[in-house]
C-alpha cells in the first residue's frame, strides 16, 4: 500500500495537505488510507461490475420471478453503503503494513528463489485464500450467525454482478481477511499483492455474472458463476471462491443446476415457452391477462 500512497502523495495529496506535513506522519497516513481505500474500493466495484453487467451478464435473468423490483439499484445502493464501513478495518491492516509488520517485499532479488518464488506465491496465495474463504463462508451460514450478517447477501436470490460487493460490512470484511492475512504470514511482492487484490475483486464480480460457461476440462475444478448461482438459490452448497476442492472435501459440493438444464435461467425459458403457448408474458415471466 506504500506504493499506492506514494503515487497519491506525488500527484494529489502533497498539494492538498498543509506544507511540511510529513508523508510518514501516522495521522496523515491514516487519512490518506481512508481516502485511497474508499475511492479505490468504489472503482474496483463499479467498473468491473458495470462492464460485466453490460457485456457479459445474461439479462434474461432479470425476468426471473425472484428478481426484486429495482434490484440492480438496490444492490448498488447496498454496496455503496457498506464500502465505507468495510474500509475502516481494512485501513487498519494496511496501516500495519505501512509500519513494517507484514512480510511484503519490494524487489524480486530480495528473495532467494527470485522469480520462481514470485510465481509460486501466486499459486499459494490463491490456494490459501480459497481454503480460508470456504471455512469463513461456511461459518457465516451457521444458524447463530447467518441472520445477523450473511443473510443480507442472500436477499439477492438471483444476483447480478452488482451483488458481488453488496454485503453486510462485517461479512465483506471477514471474507476479505484471508487476502490481508497472507502477506503477514508469507513473503509477497508488493506489486503482485496489488495485482492479486484487484484480481480477487474481479473474480468476485465474475461469480455473480450469470455466465455459466466453463471450459469442459476445468468444470470439475473451477468454482464459477453456475456454482455460485446455486449457492444463492439453495444456500447450503458451493461455498467455495475459486475452486471446488473444499466443497468436495467438506461435503457441500453440488453439480451446478445450469449444467443439467435447471436453475433460474431455465425457469425463465420454461416460463417463456409456456407463455408462448398460452399468451404473452409480462417482464416477470408471468402470463398477461388479455
Amino acid at each position: 500500500m506504500d506504493l499506492v500512497l506514494d503515487v497519491a502523495d506525488r500527484f494529489v495529496l502533497d498539494s492538498v495537505y498543509p506544507t511540511g506535513w510529513a508523508r510518514d506522519d501516522p495521522l496523515r497516513q491514516i487519512i490518506s488510507l481512508l481516502l485511497v481505500v474508499n475511492i479505490g474500493g468504489l472503482l474496483i466495484y463499479i467498473i468491473p461490475a458495470s462492464l460485466s453487467y453490460y457485456f457479459i451478464y445474461d439479462h434474461r435473468l432479470l425476468k426471473h420471478p425472484q428478481i426484486l423490483e429495482n434490484q440492480v439499484w438496490k444492490e448498488i445502493k447496498y454496496a455503496l453503503g457498506s464500502i465505507p464501513y468495510m474500509s475502516l478495518p481494512t485501513c487498519s491492516i494496511f496501516f500495519l503494513e505501512l509500519q513494517g509488520y507484514s512480510r511484503l517485499y519490494d524487489n524480486v532479488e530480495d528473495m532467494k528463489l527470485g522469480w520462481f518464488y514470485l510465481l509460486g506465491s501466486v499459486v499459494t496465495f490463491i490456494l490459501f485464500t480459497d481454503m480460508c474463504i470456504y471455512w469463513i463462508h461456511r461459518f457465516l451460514h451457521h444458524r447463530l450467525v447467518y441472520k445477523y450478517i450473511h443473510k443480507d447477501h442472500h436477499r439477492w436470490k438471483v444476483p447480478t454482478p452488482y451483488a458481488s460487493h453488496a454485503f453486510h460490512p462485517a461479512d465483506g470484511f471477514l471474507q476479505s481477511c484471508p487476502y490481508h492475512i497472507y502477506p503477514f504470514l508469507f513473503p509477497l511482492h508488493k506489486i503482485l499483492y496489488l495485482i492479486l487484490f484487484v484480481f480477487v475483486n474481479i473474480w468476485t464480480v465474475s461469480i455473480h455474472d450469470g455466465d455459466f460457461r466453463v471450459p469442459e476440462k476445468m468444470k470439475p475444478f473451477v468454482n464459477g458463476s453456475a456454482h455460485h448461482m446455486d449457492h444463492h438459490v439453495l444456500y447450503n452448497y458451493n461455498y467455495g471462491q475459486f475452486f471446488t476442492l473444499w466443497d468436495r472435501l467438506g461435503g457441500s459440493f453440488r453439480v451446478p443446476s445450469a449444467w443439467s438444464n435447471e436453475g433460474p435461467l431455465y425457469d425463465i425459458l420454461r416460463l417463456e415457452k409456456k407463455g408462448a403457448s398460452n399468451g404473452k408474458m409480462d417482464s416477470n415471466g408471468t402470463k398477461k391477462e388479455s
